[in-house]
C-alpha cells in the first residue's frame, strides 16, 4: 500500500511539473522595453519581427529643399502586444515601444530600372510609452550601431516633444501615417481634435 501511495505522489508531482512547464511555454514573451540602469533602453534585437506599421520614403520635418541626396526610407515597427491592445482600445498601453528604422536608398541595382529600394541602415530611433517619464513618453537614438541608448534630454528631446505634441493623431504617435490604425482610432474615438 505504501508503494502505491508513493507512486501516486510521484505521478502527481510529475503531472504538476509538466502542467506548469506547459503553461509557461504558452505565455507570450514580454515584448516591451528592456532597460539597463532603469531608463537606458536596450536596442530590441528582434524589432524586425514585430508588427510593421508603415514605410515612408523621403519624409522629413523640414521644408522640401532641392537636395541632391538620395531620400531615406523610414520603417516603423511596434511591439506586438501593444499593437493588439491598440486594435482593441484605440490607445497605446504603458510599455509600448515604437522603433523607427531609417535606411538609405538606391535606384541602381540588379534589374531595377526605376524607383528606389532600401539599402544600408542609416539610424535607429525608439519612442517608448512609460509612465515614469515626463509626459509619459521617452525618445531614444541608437545611431546605426548602438546597443543601449540613454533617453534624450534637454535640447535634444525638446523638438521631439514639441512635434509629437502638436502633430500626432493619437497620443504622441503619428497614427495618421498608419492607415489601418487610423481607422481603428476613428472607430474608437481616440483621435485628437482636428483629425
Amino acid at each position: 500500500m505504501a508503494t502505491v501511495k508513493k507512486l501516486v505522489i510521484v505521478l502527481l508531482v510529475a503531472y504538476g511539473i509538466a502542467f506548469s512547464l506547459a503553461v509557461k511555454a504558452q505565455q507570450a514573451p514580454r515584448d516591451g522595453p528592456h532597460y539597463t540602469n532603469g531608463t537606458n533602453l536596450v536596442r530590441p534585437t528582434d524589432y524586425r519581427e514585430w508588427t510593421f506599421l508603415s514605410s515612408g520614403l523621403g519624409m522629413t520635418y523640414q521644408p522640401a529643399a532641392g537636395s541632391q541626396s538620395a531620400p531615406t526610407f523610414g520603417n516603423v515597427f511596434v511591439n506586438p502586444s501593444s499593437y493588439r491592445s491598440f486594435m482593441r482600445t484605440g490607445k497605446w498601453p504603458n510599455g509600448t515601444i515604437f522603433v523607427l528604422e531609417v535606411r538609405n536608398s538606391d535606384s541602381e541595382g540588379s534589374i531595377n530600372k526605376a524607383g528606389r529600394f532600401q539599402t544600408s541602415l542609416a539610424g535607429l530611433e525608439a519612442e517608448v510609452k512609460d509612465s515614469r517619464f515626463p509626459d509619459g513618453w521617452a525618445f531614444y537614438g541608437f545611431g546605426s550601431a548602438g546597443s543601449v541608448a540613454e533617453p534624450l534630454a534637454g535640447d535634444k528631446v525638446a523638438p521631439c516633444v514639441e512635434c509629437h505634441t502638436k502633430n500626432t493623431a493619437v497620443e504622441r504617435t503619428f497614427v495618421q501615417f498608419y492607415p489601418t490604425l487610423l481607422e481603428v482610432a476613428r472607430q474608437k474615438g481616440t483621435l485628437k481634435p482636428g483629425f
